[in-house]
């Protein structure tokens, strides 16, 4: 058993820092590089991508990654864990193996964990009495069948501990748990009883803590100008020990902070219940959470404890509710809000008279009340503006009548306001809402695949 071992994290959303996961690899030594692209819309858009070409569906710049670490993980044994294939890892897996071949480099096994992907399977599932309720509305998935882009449970760490006892050097999977993958190495090569659930929980944990990558390390921090040198940002690794401690720290020289306040700041995100923590692998307390600040950009985490993990798997699908059409045009002094005003009452007395149907509309006034906070009564200081940005959304069923309404805006130049400005790109054009469908299944309806390929 190692002292201990070093993950690295590279991405914390898909589209994050692309110099990151390499500079992880390169500048420092690591034992694994964990990077997550997955949040819940992503899958719907690489859905979409699959529909429009069935080799595509995954995340694409890990490909390049993977291209520029090759030398790293073939020769000084450095891991690489990520849910990148999304919806379809076997052919992101394909993808890997070209660019390996390319470039001569041959004995890297890569291993594949599918079988998230429930979609094809729903049918079956509803018949056998599995109806998906909404968690939110408690109506059952059957109601939005026709319209489902894609369906995937949240596997935890185990399918992803199976692959490394294979002996993957690449391990690539559809739907897991943000947490599960650096779990994983945790469980591996510290021989954790998955039972242990103090220990499941501290892996959670130190997950959750490096998932959004450069937000533990000072970046999006609420005092982010104590930070330095943002330019060169070091994304956050976690220095895990056998017991259940473990640091966050991050390679000497690089940028930002790591310190208790950021570490808290990224403990906060994106939790409920926080004695509650619920994952496929445990029920992590953060409540037992200690940590304290043990030398530059280096926080020590320990005490964690957990409790047994739920019977069933978080279901993750999305569909299609409707359509928006969003436009801007930007009006100047003077009156530049009262214009801005004027102009958002023509296009809704327009769409009316031209019959067109909404769901929702939302009319915005960048500078005096974006986020859609009530501007209320125009105040003094608000007449003297040297200009307000107006932005128009609206949301229906009919993707024609938005349509419609969207030709409505570039003629508001010339039969509205004056002073008015901003409008290009053409006419604005609707485009499909993808909304969330959170759900539960029992553990024992669904199984994920490990599968190991060699280069």
């Amino acid at each position: 058993m190692k002292e201990f071992i070093k993950i690295a994290s590279g991405q914390g959303f898909w589209g994050d820092l692309p110099s990151a996961p390499i500079n992880q690899v390169k500048n420092g030594k690591i034992d694994y590089l964990v990077m997550d692209y997955l949040a819940e819309v992503t899958m719907s858009i690489m859905q979409k991508q699959r529909m429009r070409n069935e080799a595509f569906g995954y995340a694409r710049d890990f490909v390049d990654v993977i291209e520029a670490t090759l030398h790293e993980i073939r020769h000084d044994g450095v891991k690489v864990i990520s849910n990148a294939g999304g919806v379809n890892p076997r052919a992101c897996k394909d993808a890997i193996m070209e660019v390996a071949q390319k470039a001569g480099v041959t004995g890297i096994k890569v291993a594949v964990v599918d079988g998230d992907d429930i979609l094809p399977d729903l049918d079956k599932l509803i018949k056998n009495g599995h109806t998906l309720n909404n968690m939110e509305t408690g109506e059952p998935i059957s109601s939005v069948k026709e319209y489902l882009l894609s369906a995937n449970v949240y596997f935890g760490c185990r399918p992803i501990v199976e692959a490394l006892k294979m002996g993957a050097d690449i391990v690539i999977t559809g739907r897991v748990t943000d947490t599960g993958l650096t779990l994983a190495p945790m469980v591996h090569e510290f021989g954790w009883d998955f039972d242990n659930f103090d220990l499941m929980a501290t892996g959670t944990i130190a997950g959750h803590i490096i998932e959004c990558g450069g937000q533990v390390s000072g970046g999006n921090f609420t005092d982010w100008q104590t930070v330095n040198n943002l330019v060169n940002i070091g994304f956050p690794i976690i220095e895990a020990y056998p017991d259940g401690s473990f640091y966050v720290t991050k390679h000497e020289g690089s940028g930002g902070l790591i310190s208790e306040m950021t570490v808290k700041e990224q403990l906060l995100y994106e939790i409920g219940n926080p004695a509650e923590y619920i994952t496929p692998d445990c029920i992590a307390d953060f409540t037992s959470v200690q940590l304290k600040q043990e030398g530059k950009d280096r926080v020590k985490v320990w005490g964690i404890t957990g409790s047994e993990d739920t019977p069933t798997y978080k279901i993750s699908a999305s569909y299609i509710d409707g359509y928006k059409l969003s436009s801007t045009l930007v009006y100047c002094w003077p009156d530049a809000l009262k214009k801005a005003r004027i102009a958002g009452e023509i296009l809704l007395k327009r769409a009316e008279g031209l019959n067109i149907n909404f769901r929702d509309t939302n009319v915005e006034f960048v500078g005096v009340n974006a986020c859609n906070e009530d501007a209320g009564e125009m105040k003094k200081d608000q007449r003297d503006l040297n200009e307000v940005q107006l932005r128009v959304s609206v949301h229906g069923d009919s993707k024609d009548d938005l349509d419609r309404f969207g030709k409505e805006v570039a003629p508001l130049i010339l039969t509205g306001p004056s002073g008015v400005t901003g409008f290009a790109g053409g006419r604005p054009r609707a485009s499909e809402v993808v909304a969330y469908w959170p759900a539960l299944l029992s553990k024992k309806a669904a199984e994920p695949v490990v599968t190991l390929y060699e280069i």
